[in-house]
This record gives structure tokens, sequence and C-alpha cells, in this order.
């Protein structure tokens, strides 16, 4: 049996999990993304925002949700996969997928104590922040890796340029 699975949660079941985690008294980070080609860069932003709190939920963008995103040839990985992946890092908690094209509503359903995004999102253009903020948790923006990418990759196998210094 894969247990990793058992990370993986409806909205339902993380609502009443994230209620237990903060009865405990402990903090909850929340971070999202599509995550749709899994690359180091990513392993190293989830296991910064770990680093927050007690408890790290990760909301992903359901195959719908990329598609609005980015576009209708992605997501490359089904959400099925990318949420297997994401649940099988060590320092990752839980996994809920959202439909929507941001988060904003699985945020106010679970109310998380801090709020995590890439530096690339300035602080006032992050989904929920203003929320999160305004009930006494904060927001954290951790510096990507640069050189990767998934849309970096993506054009890596379009154009089968091996990458130089590899």
């Amino acid at each position: 049996m894969k247990e990793y699975l058992t990370k993986i949660k409806t909205k339902e079941a993380m609502k009443e999990l994230a209620k237990k985690i903060k009865q405990e008294g402990k903090k909850i980070v929340f971070t999202n993304g599509c995550f749709d080609i899994l690359h180091y860069g990513h392993v190293r932003y989830l296991h910064e925002a770990s680093k927050n709190g007690d408890h790290l939920i990760v909301g992903l963008n359901s195959d719908k949700s990329v598609r609005i995103n980015k576009g209708k040839n992605r997501p490359l990985i089904s959400e099925e996969a990318r949420s297997e992946m994401i649940a099988a890092l060590c320092f990752v908690d839980s996994v809920v997928i959202f439909n929507e094209k941001t988060p904003l509503k699985l945020i106010k359903y679970l109310m998380p104590h801090i709020l995590v995004k890439g530096s690339d999102w300035a602080e006032s253009d992050i989904v929920g922040s203003d929320l999160i903020k305004q009930s006494g948790g904060k927001v954290v923006r951790i510096p990507l890796v640069s050189g990767i990418s998934t849309s970096e990759i993506i054009s890596r196998i379009i154009n089968l340029k091996p990458k130089k210094n590899s």
C-alpha cells in the first residue's frame, strides 16, 4: 500500500483535519500550484514552505484549473499523477485539489495561518494575502531556484536542445 496516498484529501476531509490541527495549537501552512512537471525547483520550494509551520497543505490546480491558467495544451501530467507525486514528498503533509482559477475559495474555506508563494509574486498579488493578514496570519515569499521552470523544460523538450553545463 502506498501510505502517502492518504495525504490526498477531499476539501471536506481537509477542513476537518485543519480544524483538528488548529485545536492542537499547530500552525497550518498553505501553498498552491500546478506542479505540472515536478522538478527540483518545486521540491526546494515546497521544502522551504514546510519550514514555516507544522502542517503543509498544497492546493493543487485541477486539470480544469490548469487549462484555464496555462492553456488548452496543459497540463501534461494528470491531476491524479501530480497529486500523487506531491503527496510522496516527505515534507508535504496534505494535498487538496481545487477546480477554480485561483485557490481563494479554498483558502477561505481552510483559513491557514501562513500563506506561501514564490518570490516572483508581489505580496499584493498573492491570492488570499489580505484575508490571511487580516485574520492575524502571515504571508511568506520564497525565493525561486533560478534556471529551472516547467515552461523552460517544455521548451527544451520541444527544441530537443540539452541544457548547457548539465
